[in-house]
C-alpha cells in the first residue's frame, strides 16, 4: 500500500531535475544569444553610419522626361485622325487632319487681291510711261516754238526796218502808196506771228507742267500699288500658313499618349489634345530632405534604382539644384504667416541625368519610381 505514494513523488523530483537541468541550459544561451544579437546590430548600425556619411539616399524619386502637348493652332472640324494611342512617332509625321475647304477659300482670296494688285501696278506704270513720253512730245514742242519765235522775230525787225523806210519816202513821194501799205501790212503780220508764237509757247509750257504733275501722280500710284502688292502677298502666305496649320503635325520624335478625339469633333485653337512624350534622353527628379544637401554637389556621382529593374543600378549624376522648394511650386504655396506655424522639414527637387549608355534607360518611363544613392566625395 506504501510503495505507490512512493514512486510518485520519486518522478516528481526527477521531473523536477530534469526541469532545472533544462533552464539552466536556456540561462547559458540567453547571453549567447544576445551578445550574438547586439554585435550583429551594432555592427550592421554601424556600417549604416558609415554608409550615411558617404551617402545621401531618397527613395521621393521619379523618372522625368520631355512631354508635348499637340495643340492646333487654328479651329476647325477633325475629318481625319491618323495616330492611335501609344503609337510611335516622328517629327513632322501628320496626326490629325482638320477641315481645309475654307482655309483654301481665303487662299484663293488672297491670290485674286494680289493678282489685282498685280494688274493695278502695271496700269499704273503704263500711266507713268505715257506721262514721261507726253512730257518729252510738250518739251519738244516748247524748243520748236522757241525755234519760231527766234525766226519770228528776225521778220518783225526786218519788216519793222522796211516799214520806218518805206514811211519816210512816202512824204517824198518817193514810193507809191500801195508799197507804203504793203510794208505796213507785212510789220503788223510779223508782230501777229510773233504773238501767236509766244501764245503757242505759253500753252506749251503748261501742257509740260500739267505733264509734269501728272507723271509725279502716277509715280506716287505706282509706289502705292508697289505698297499694296507687299499687303496681298502677306496676306496669301498668311493664308498658306493657316491650310498648313489643318494638318496638326508631330513636333517631335516619341510616343503619343491617350487620343481623346473624335471624328468630326470641332477643335478650339489653343485647345489641348494629347501629348507626345518626346523620344529623348529621360532623367530623375529626386526631392532630397533640405537637410541631406548641405554636401551634394553638381557633378557628382549617382546610382539610381528603378522599381522596375530590380537588382540593375543605372549610372548618373547629379545636374542641377531646384531653384525653390517644391511647396513653393505647388498651386496653394504655404504661408507660414498666417495660422498656427509648425515647421516642416521640406523637400527640394534635384535633377539627375543618366551617364550610362544601357539599352533599359530607352524602356524608362516618365512616373515610374526609383531610389536614388548620391555619392558624397
Amino acid at each position: 500500500m506504501s510503495t505507490a505514494p512512493n514512486s510518485e513523488v520519486n518522478n516528481k523530483q526527477q521531473a523536477a531535475t530534469t526541469e532545472n537541468k533544462e533552464m539552466k541550459k536556456k540561462n547559458k544561451a540567453f547571453p549567447i544569444i544576445l551578445i550574438a544579437v547586439v554585435i550583429i546590430g551594432g555592427g550592421f548600425g554601424f556600417s549604416k553610419y558609415l554608409h550615411g556619411l558617404h551617402h545621401q539616399e531618397t527613395d521621393d524619386a521619379q523618372i522625368d522626361a520631355s512631354i508635348s502637348p499637340v495643340i492646333p493652332r487654328i479651329s476647325g472640324f477633325v475629318t481625319e485622325i491618323r495616330v492611335k494611342d501609344n503609337q510611335r512617332v516622328h517629327k513632322g509625321d501628320t496626326l490629325i487632319v482638320l477641315d481645309n475647304r475654307n482655309e483654301l477659300i481665303m487662299l484663293q482670296q488672297a491670290q485674286a487681291a494680289l493678282n489685282t494688285a498685280q494688274s493695278n501696278l502695271g496700269f499704273a506704270q503704263a500711266t507713268t510711261n505715257a506721262s514721261k513720253v507726253n512730257i518729252n512730245t510738250y518739251q519738244a514742242n516748247v524748243s520748236t516754238v522757241d525755234a519760231q519765235i527766234e525766226a519770228a522775230k528776225v521778220t518783225l525787225n526786218r519788216a519793222k526796218q522796211d516799214y520806218d523806210r518805206y514811211a519816210v519816202l512816202i512824204k517824198d513821194h518817193t514810193v507809191t502808196q500801195q508799197q507804203y501799205e504793203i510794208a505796213e501790212s507785212a510789220k503788223l503780220a510779223a508782230e501777229r506771228q510773233l504773238q501767236i508764237l509766244s501764245d503757242q509757247k505759253n500753252a506749251a509750257a503748261r501742257q509740260t507742267n500739267a505733264a509734269t504733275a501728272q507723271s509725279n501722280a502716277t509715280g506716287q500710284q505706282v509706289n502705292v500699288a508697289n505698297a499694296t502688292i507687299q499687303q496681298r502677298m502677306t496676306d496669301v502666305e498668311n493664308a498658306k500658313l493657316n491650310l498648313s496649320y489643318t494638318a496638326i503635325i508631330a513636333p517631335e520624335d516619341g510616343y503619343i499618349s491617350k487620343v481623346n478625339v473624335q471624328l468630326g469633333q470641332l477643335l478650339q485653337a489653343g485647345q489641348s489634345l494629347f501629348s507626345v512624350v518626346l523620344d529623348q534622353n529621360p532623367w530623375v527628379v529626386a526631392n532630397f530632405k533640405e537637410t541631406q544637401i548641405s554636401k551634394m554637389k553638381i557633378g557628382q556621382r549617382v546610382l539610381v534604382h528603378v522599381d522596375a529593374f530590380p537588382g540593375h543600378d543605372f549610372e548618373a549624376k547629379l545636374s542641377s539644384f531646384s531653384p525653390a522648394t517644391g511647396a513653393r511650386f505647388s498651386l496653394l504655396p504655404p504661408d507660414n504667416a498666417s495660422g498656427n506655424f509648425v515647421k516642416v522639414v521640406q523637400r527640394l527637387p534635384v535633377k539627375i541625368e543618366f551617364t550610362g549608355n544601357e539599352e533599359h534607360i530607352k524602356e524608362l518611363r516618365p512616373g515610374m519610381n526609383v531610389d536614388v544613392d548620391v555619392i558624397i566625395e
